[in-house]
């Protein structure tokens, strides 16, 4: 039974390895000529937005009109313009994050214009029932002021001429946050129903990493409940329901799109108005189009004399731990962390991450906090490690005669195997107690790979040497001698990816091994041989973060065994001189007893 437990735990170590391995692709690599060329290559203008009740977009008279003036925008943290026709935010940039970790590399665009190759945008409006004019997506608003700062609120706003002054009322925090009141003033003689919505629409379908464990696409918390659709997904299901894939009713809630670092999402911003938010699937220029929109339940009644309004938040920007919490705390965004995915090991992931922040803000390098947290972590599992270690240490004295029960029985295998299973009952010992330090890493290799692989801050962080990305594989290559042939053999396959870190992993984890007595059993013994290879390709292609501190808990392991082999040999040394005593004790009674008569007429 033992047994079977020891290759179970193998089995399934091995297996979670290779299932990260087949679950998570190697995208392909796309130029850099190429991706700029994308983003630069011209679109014809898209067609009309999908908003009910939202007026027809008129793009080919936009066309030959003048071009629209713009609203510039300027905080700490972004910057970018409005379009003034049609209320469009449409170009945003992230003023602290690079395309690349090289610092001159292009600042990353969150927003792109509709003509662009790949609009995403975010847009307010009106629609009304009856035959009220209504701003539409060709409405060239008047704006209070130049600029929208933190400091600077501007108001836009345009009269339609019967009586209706329609109004957005923008701010802007000092992060990623814009918020829009959307008004109505009726100084008609009729009452008027008035929609206000609010929309982040994409006209071209994003590049996705294609990771199984990372969700991007649709995603929000409505109600209290986390909502997540794929891009594929959406589209299957809008086609079942006239375009749109998914639609809820909520108070406080929010929802949009999510990119694996980045986020342009809709936010309620009074918890006890109902809103419904919508994931949509249309078309543009014959292509995919991906929307999400809030709406009123029901229309806005304006009395005339009177005026009506609806605010919603909107947040463009990085998936930064800290400001989304922050969000959530001083604005009531439930559970705006969950743009982040974290996955099922929240309750591990998310601690682990407070972690290494802490630890980075004290020694400035994610790389060295991990080092720390791996250390902090052999020392909270130090105890459990230590009784597997020492069920090794006595497996590894026990060598010998295990080996002498092979060879009294080696006619009889079956025989063997029970004597050496009843020699490890009498010396209460685990024989799968081996894989008990892999089976602990699990859990903690899944929280870190996920703080590593999703959180914004593990972006671009440098270690030392050539590692300037914790967050990417090692760039070296074994096979092109680590940059002295100046090809890269990977693009032909991920498997001719064996960088230095990864060696150096392997190389750890065969030393551990060293240190463990080898299996009594020949197949268990082969599987245990070829694990620090089938490891070493299983992280090759992973964060260097991750080998870096699979590595480094390698060393650490191999320090605390050497300890305890070091410990039972001082034991061992020290009952055998005890017992070496007590048997020369013994060999002198008899003498002691021959002089025992002498003794007693002596006196």
């Amino acid at each position: 039974m033992d047994q079977k437990r020891l290759l179970l735990a193998i089995a399934a170590s091995v297996g979670i390895l290779l299932l990260f391995q087949v679950l998570n692709p190697k995208p392909p690599v796309v130029p850099a000529a190429q991706q700029q060329a994308q983003l630069q290559a011209p679109a014809a203008a898209p067609a009309a937005a999908g908003v009910p009740g939202a007026p027809t977009d008129a793009a080919s008279a936009t066309a030959q009109r003048a071009p629209a003036q713009r609203l510039r925008i300027e905080a700490p943290r972004v910057q970018g313009s409005l379009s003034l026709r049609g209320a469009m935010l449409d170009d945003l940039v992230l003023r602290d994050y690079h395309e690349t970790v090289d610092r001159t590399s292009p600042l990353v665009r969150m927003l792109y214009q509709r003509d662009s190759a790949t609009p995403y945008y975010a847009q307010w409006g009106f629609s009304a029932a009856g035959t009220a004019r209504v701003p539409t997506s060709d409405t060239d608003w008047t704006a209070s002021g130049p600029a929208l700062t933190p400091a600077t609120p501007v108001t836009l706003s345009w009269d339609n001429g019967q009586g209706l002054v329609f109004e957005i009322a923008l701010s802007l925090d000092d992060r990623f946050m814009v918020t829009a009141d959307q008004r109505v003033r009726n100084s008609g003689t009729d009452a008027v129903l008035v929609q206000p919505w609010a929309r982040v629409r994409r006209e071209t379908t994003p590049h996705v990493e294609g990771f199984y464990i990372l969700h991007e696409g649709f995603v929000g918390v409505l109600d209290g409940r986390l909502r997540e659709l794929t891009y594929s997904d959406a589209k299957t299901e809008a086609a079942k329901r006239a375009g749109v894939a998914f639609t809820q009713e909520t108070g406080a809630g929010w929802a949009g799109f999510t990119d694996k670092y980045f986020l342009g999402a809709l936010a309620a911003v009074d918890p006890a108005g109902r809103l419904a938010a919508t994931y949509r699937h249309t078309t543009a220029n014959g292509g995919d189009a991906w929307q999400v929109d809030f709406t009123p339940t029901a229309p806005l009644n304006v009395a005339p004399g009177a005026s009506a309004h609806l605010a919603v938040r909107l947040f463009a920007g990085a998936k930064e731990v800290a400001t989304l919490d922050h969000y959530r705390d001083t604005m009531g965004i439930p559970d705006f962390e969950k743009a982040i995915d974290f996955g099922w090991f929240y309750f591990l992931t998310k601690p682990f991450f407070h972690a290494l922040a802490w630890l980075y803000h004290l020694v400035g390098n994610f790389g060295v906090a991990i080092l720390i947290f791996t250390l902090f972590l052999k020392a909270v599992f130090f105890p459990l490690a230590n009784k597997a270690y020492k069920s090794m240490a006595k497996m590894k004295v026990l060598g010998p005669k295990m080996t002498e029960i092979k060879e009294r029985h080696k006619e009889d295998p079956t025989k063997a195997q029970a004597e050496i299973m009843a020699l490890y009952r009498s010396e209460k010992i685990n024989p799968a107690s081996g894989c008990l330090p892999i089976l602990i890493q699990i859990p903690v290799f899944f929280s870190l790979y996920k703080v590593l692989f999703v959180t914004i801050e593990m972006r671009h962080a440098p270690f030392f040497g050539w590692i300037h990305d914790l967050s990417a594989p090692d760039p070296t290559n074994l096979f092109n001698l680590f940059g002295l042939i100046p090809f890269d053999p990977a693009i032909y396959s991920s498997y001719f990816h064996m960088p230095a870190w990864a060696l150096l992993m392997g190389v750890t984890m065969f030393l551990q091994q060293k240190l463990n007595p080898q299996p009594p059993d020949p197949i268990q013994a082969k599987v245990f041989a070829w694990m620090p290879i089938i490891f070493t390709f299983m992280l090759a292609s992973m964060p260097a973060g991750l080998v870096i501190y699979w590595s480094w808990n390698n060393l650490l392991s191999i320090a605390q065994q050497y300890f305890i082999l070091q410990q039972d040999a001082t034991a061992a040394a020290e009952a055998k001189a005890q017992r070496q005593k007590l048997m020369a004790q013994v060999r002198g009674i008899p003498g002691a007893l021959r002089r025992l008569p002498g003794l007693v007429k002596k006196s």
